[in-house]
């Protein structure tokens, strides 16, 4: 095992003598896919330190996650760089850029670690990203859909810039196409949208949803798992109260109640709740969402009740079967391997 700077030299010696190489150059019968780096195992093996605790990170979704040192060619900022992957026999390694800062759940739900974060980076990190969800939903070469945006999946780099990570989930639309049916849904429960929960049915405003969830959660540093015990009310519906009640800064996390802006927080919550709308129609694009937050001259719509109110026992019923392992417990995601 190397340590030290023997493993950083062993490293750059890997990467210089072409063990990185394109998966183009690799022969299968697969089709092929451009620009993406194949690293060996030896190479992936040496940056780990042989798979080291010290260099565990944690878990994902489909496994373990090391921390590694690699370069690669520029990305969207506010999306986290994938580098490249690595099969060995029977493992398949994904290479993604390191995060020094961790997720934004790793601070959001932490009574000491939300401190950390007033209003001012609370607001850069929406908007961070709300530009990550306009470069997959309209710029990029095809319209991508996460499905799976949530605080965990956010993560923050030195500066505590915003990036979307975990892509494992994540469905390629054609420019023309609008949305699709799948008869196994995949994501977190209490961020998916109904239509998407219910009947199986995905588009960018799948998206939408999650995001007006995950703002709601910045806005209160609250998991959207919290129900307010008298009425069995999830966040979401929590929220709905407050506002109808015109109580909405009384959601405002108390960490931040001193940096916060009020006329900014509460135009984050409305939103929100915008976002959140039962209807997919009723939702606001990425891009049209950005324009409301950030152009105070833009009028905004009133809200409507939104459907996922209720805590999660009360609605598990009406649940199709098909969808009963669709959703996760304590921001866990599970998926299922399809086609795509």
């Amino acid at each position: 095992m190397y340590t030290g700077v023997d493993n950083e030299n062993r490293l750059l010696s890997l990467a210089i003598s072409g063990r990185s190489i394109n998966a183009n150059e690799i022969p299968n019968d697969r089709k092929k896919v451009p620009d993406i780096n194949v690293y060996s195992y030896e190479c992936i093996s040496t940056a780990t330190n042989n798979f080291s605790l010290e260099s565990k990170l944690g878990e994902g979704g489909f496994g373990p996650i090391y921390k590694l040192i690699l370069i690669s060619r520029l990305q969207h900022i506010n999306l986290v760089k994938f580098l490249g992957c690595c099969i060995f026999g029977e493992e398949r390694m994904l290479i993604y850029e390191h995060m020094l800062n961790k997720s934004l759940d790793y601070f959001l739900f932490d009574s000491n670690r939300s401190k950390l974060l007033d209003w001012k980076k609370r607001l850069n990190i929406i908007e961070g990203i709300a530009q990550g969800l306009i470069y997959l939903h309209k710029y990029s070469r095809l319209r991508v859909i996460h499905r799976d945006l949530k605080a965990s999946n956010i993560l923050l780099d030195e500066n505590m810039n915003s990036k979307i990570s975990d892509f494992g989930m994540t469905r390629i639309f054609k420019l023309n196409e609008l949305k699709a049916n799948t008869n196994r849904a995949v994501g977190t429960y209490g961020y998916m949208s109904p239509e998407y929960a219910m009947e199986g049915v995905f588009s960018t405003k799948s998206d939408v949803y999650s995001f007006g969830v995950l703002m709601l959660e910045i806005v209160s540093g609250r998991s959207n798992s919290f129900y307010h015990s008298n009425d069995a009310l999830n966040l979401v519906g929590y929220v709905w109260g407050l506002w109808q009640a015109d109580k909405g800064l009384d959601l405002v996390d108390p960490t931040i109640s001193d940096s916060c802006v009020t006329y900014q927080v509460l135009r984050c919550i409305q939103v929100s709740l915008l976002c959140v709308e039962d209807g997919a129609i009723d939702r606001p694009t990425v891009s049209d969402m950005l324009s409301m937050l950030t152009n105070e001259s833009t009028k905004l719509p009133l809200p409507k009740k939104p459907a996922f109110s209720i805590a999660r026992k009360q609605i598990e019923a009406n649940i199709p079967n098909k969808e009963s392992d669709i959703y996760t417990m304590n921001g866990l995601s599970i998926s299922d391997m399809d086609a795509r």
